[in-house]
């Protein structure tokens, strides 16, 4: 781990701290009420003093915004909302410049319905070559009038839909695992291994450092597209963590390495099954994939010992860094969720006007955030989460995300947890914006106290301290190299040390607990109580035994 940005290791993503920007949200440069790539410049510094290592950058391509940009239209140009290509370039030099590496997401499963493919598939008619590229088939039924098979999308419903021809005549169906804007890409074609293999070489001609690969699990199909077993073996899903994949990603892998051993793949992989998540990160395939695990994982000792365990067990095999994540722009955020009684995190549990404790939330998850920084690996935060941003309840007319409308409106959707930031001022747009603007998700009224400016003049906010813990992990020479240990503590306590001059305790129960014995506190959380740590407090220290 470097001690200073100026120092940028090849092997960076083993141990960075990576800030995730969903760019319509961080800050608007140009005053329309949606966030840009000028927004982002215009605040790089203050992602400097925060002491992140890279920033993730959510799709800043050209799209339709069907699923928040998840639907890309042309992966080599940026989406004029954002900028153009000329400032992505800059900005990605620009936060070099202050070392900061840039990560940018791809999303291989699908394309938008407004791509040059699909338009010429849809137009070109069945059995044309250029509806090989995708999943067209016949549907089912006298007429074809049924889908093709009875998958279910992951937003739910059927992943199908139909064209019709200009004359109202019904024909093919498409196949799309997210909404129907998103039509599924046929990975088997040498055309869509060919043009993301340029996709990738196209970015790190750009000095991109690394690539985040959504649905990383989802793109290889059995093109027989058969009915999904009741309990699949692995590998044997019809399009779930299929065995091709890897031959995929070890392309991918070759290519990266062509640039040199400083640039990443981030997969993310939402797998149970350890032994097959490990495939994705052997030495020839992803170097890194994101930890749902630890993410989901209730406010509860077991679970969070058993996630922990189960992760470093399982990196360590693969020789792999591990990852640590609280949130990200489709979780409820931290402060409310570890507000609630359920604490854990499911899609298919989200529901409106679930009752939460803020300053319960709040506790623990400045809690969560100092142990999730303490352990080995890599450590990613969600923007806003360094300001303990709550889940903002959405007015029913300004919802946006598909995840809502699939669900028959039972589910939320998202956009709780990608409402723009809240920068300075006492009332919205609180510097996201010029005064007086309509952000294209509406800001809270209570925010004022939450603003980046506010927090910043009060040491004990939560901005003060993440920056604190993140300048502490990028220092302190254990947190860069110390083996981790379980510390033996009490019922409904967490204690680790790494290496011999660090150890982090975290306190999951309701009453004050006894420090171990050591010669200096670090970081706490939450004020020591009589030299005792609070509940849903977590402390740094350097042990004395």
């Amino acid at each position: 781990m470097s001690t200073e940005h100026g120092e940028r290791p090849a092997d960076w993503w083993r141990s960075a701290a990576i800030y995730q920007i969903y760019p319509r949200s961080f800050a608007d440069g140009n005053g329309d009420g949606t966030g840009d790539l000028a927004g982002v410049r215009a605040h790089l510094t203050y992602l400097r003093d925060l002491g992140v290592d890279a920033i993730w950058f959510t799709p800043w391509f050209p799209s339709p915004m069907a699923d928040g940009g998840y639907d890309v239209a042309d992966y080599r140009a940026i989406d004029p909302i954002f900028g153009d290509l000329a400032e992505a370039e800059a900005l990605i030099q620009d936060a070099l410049e202050l070392g900061i590496r840039t990560i940018i997401d791809i999303v291989p499963n699908h394309v938008s319905d407004q791509h040059r493919w699909f338009r010429a598939a849809v137009a070109a008619g069945p059995g044309a070559p250029e509806r090989e590229r995708f999943w067209f088939r016949d549907g089912r039924g006298t007429d074809g009038e049924l889908p093709p098979n009875d998958w279910t999308s992951e937003f739910g419903g059927t992943p199908w839909t139909r064209l019709t021809t200009p004359d109202g005549v019904p024909e093919q169906w498409y196949l799309h695992l997210f909404s129907a804007e998103q039509p599924d890409l046929n990975w088997q074609h040498e055309d869509v291994r060919r043009e993301h293999e340029e996709i990738l070489r196209f970015w790190f001609d750009r000095a991109v450092a690394g690539i985040r690969i959504d649905s990383a699990a989802l793109l290889a199909k059995d093109p027989a597209l058969p009915e999904v077993p009741d309990d699949p073996r692995p590998g044997e899903h019809p399009y779930v963590d299929r065995d091709e994949l890897q031959e995929i990603y070890r392309g991918w892998r070759r290519i990266a390495q062509e640039y040199g051993t400083d640039r990443a793949l981030i997969g993310e992989v939402w797998l149970p099954d350890t032994a097959r998540f490990i495939r994705y990160l052997r030495p020839d395939a992803l170097h890194a994939a994101f930890n749902f695990d630890f993410m989901t994982a209730p406010w509860d000792v077991e679970a969070l010992r058993t996630s922990i365990d189960t992760t470093l067990r399982v990196h360590g095999e693969a020789g792999a860094p591990a990852t640590w994540v609280l949130s990200n722009h489709d979780v409820t955020r931290p402060v409310t969720r570890y507000g609630r009684v359920d604490t854990a995190f499911a899609f298919e549990t989200k529901r409106f006007g679930i009752p939460t404790d803020r300053a319960l939330g709040e506790r623990r998850a400045r809690a969560a955030a100092m142990l999730a920084m303490g352990l080995p690996g890599a450590y990613y935060l969600y923007q806003g989460e360094e300001l303990g941003l709550d889940e903002a309840d959405i007015p029913l007319d300004r919802i946006q995300d598909p995840m809502h409308f699939r669900s028959g409106g039972v589910d939320p959707g998202r956009d709780g947890c990608r409402v723009p930031l809240p920068w300075s001022g006492d009332r919205p747009p609180y510097g996201f914006s010029t005064p007086g603007t309509k952000t294209w998700l509406p800001q809270p009224d209570g925010w004022a106290r939450l603003t980046a400016q506010a927090q910043s003049a009060d040491p004990r906010s939560m901005l003060s301290l993440h920056r604190m813990a993140l300048l502490i992990r990028r220092t302190h020479p254990d947190l860069a190299s110390g083996d981790f240990q379980w510390i033996e503590a009490g019922p409904g306590i967490i204690a680790f040390r790494r290496g011999a001059h660090f150890a982090c305790v975290v306190n999951l129960t309701d009453t004050a607990v006894a420090l171990p014995s050591s010669d200096h506190v670090w970081l706490a959380s939450s004020p020591l109580e009589a030299g005792r740590l609070a509940p849903d407090a977590a402390v740094w220290l350097r042990p004395t035994t």
